[in-house]
């Protein structure tokens, strides 16, 4: 049997995370109970046990929250114990009425079943900048003032045991630096990742200059999502379930460098889902990579792409140098 996946670094003061992560909104609501437990059982003995329960206020995706639940079932079901695994959940820090950190936490808590989260993810604020003149004196001002008191609330989750550390969803760069020169002056739990839409063709944020700077001087970590652009470059060139929105409308140019993306993971004698999710944590800020995988069958395939970014990671990206689609980086893809 391989060996256990080799854990990274989440952040200064947080346990090692495993490279490779599980769930997404609506993972765990797609596989009947005894394939969750399989693929519990599995990620454990594998050394993957890095699982991300979405949470039931799942922003856009609220419609249907039982991702948290039903993994919650299949956690107790396993058998496995609690100190084995990691779990993340995500909360949102916008939205009308805005309910506290702390609410949502506890709820998402109750519904899995759990105690505390390894982990919380903070989506929802702040897009835009919050340093540097893009905006007016007095909008700079209200986004600094939300982003203080989102690090207070976190650090607050952070202090009571709800949550052993906190990043950001998906925030603009600015926004991040703000929250971490926030957590530094007032003393408080700054945020250890972030986790951002990143793929073969996909890179702009986490490879843009304001990130990297973060990711090498800041020691943040980071959680690449929509490693598989909602199963495109699984083979599914026409999802017919919701994924995640398409900034940049670059999807389309995805679908038409596949051929070229199944011939470089022919190369390696792999497929262009593990070629893809190899891509992402050969990447050196990556601490870990989340993948939505609904079936026992799938986690087996993730497992095989971490395989790969290890022996051959290097060769893997410089094979797929020309396939960004988004930024002045863009090229074939």
């Amino acid at each position: 049997m391989p060996a256990p996946t080799p854990r990274r670094p989440f952040g200064p003061g947080v346990p090692l995370m495993p490279p490779l992560g599980l769930g997404s909104w609506n993972t765990w609501d797609r596989m009947p109970q005894d394939e969750r437990v399989a693929v519990v059982l599995r990620a454990v003995e594998a050394g993957a046990a890095f699982f991300d329960v979405a949470g039931g206020d799942a922003g856009r995706h609220a419609e249907r929250p039982t991702a948290d639940i039903a993994f919650g079932a299949a956690l107790c079901a396993s058998g496995v114990a609690r100190e084995d695994i990691y779990v993340c959940a995500r909360l949102r820090t916008g939205g009308r009425p805005r309910r506290s950190l702390r609410q949502q936490v506890k709820e998402a808590l109750d519904r899995t079943g759990l105690d505390r989260f390894d982990a919380v993810v903070l989506a929802g604020v702040a897009t835009g900048e919050v340093a540097g003149g893009r905006r007016g004196a007095g909008e700079s001002h209200r986004r600094r003032t939300e982003v203080c008191v989102i690090v207070a609330e976190a650090d607050d989750l952070v202090r009571e045991g709800l949550a052993g550390a906190w990043g950001v969803g998906g925030w603009a760069a600015g926004a991040t630096l703000a929250a971490l020169d926030a957590a530094r002056l007032d003393g408080r739990s700054p945020p250890v990742f972030a986790q951002l839409a990143y793929s073969i063709a996909r890179r702009a944020d986490a490879e843009g200059e304001a990130y990297r700077e973060l990711f090498e001087a800041r020691g943040l970590g980071l959680q690449a999502v929509n490693v598989l652009e909602g199963g495109i470059l699984a083979g599914n060139l026409m999802p017919t379930r919701r994924i995640a929105s398409d900034a940049g409308g670059i999807r389309g140019r995805i679908v038409r460098a596949y051929p070229d993306v199944e011939r470089v993971a022919r190369d390696f004698g792999a497929t262009p889902a593990q070629l893809a999710i190899a891509f992402c944590l050969a990447y050196e800020p990556t601490v870990n990579v989340l993948v939505g995988a609904s079936r026992l069958a799938q986690l087996e395939s993730n497992l095989a792409a971490v395989r790969l970014a290890r022996q051959h990671g290097t060769r893997v990206r410089a094979a797929l140098r020309g396939f960004q689609a988004d930024g002045p980086g863009a090229g074939r893809a």
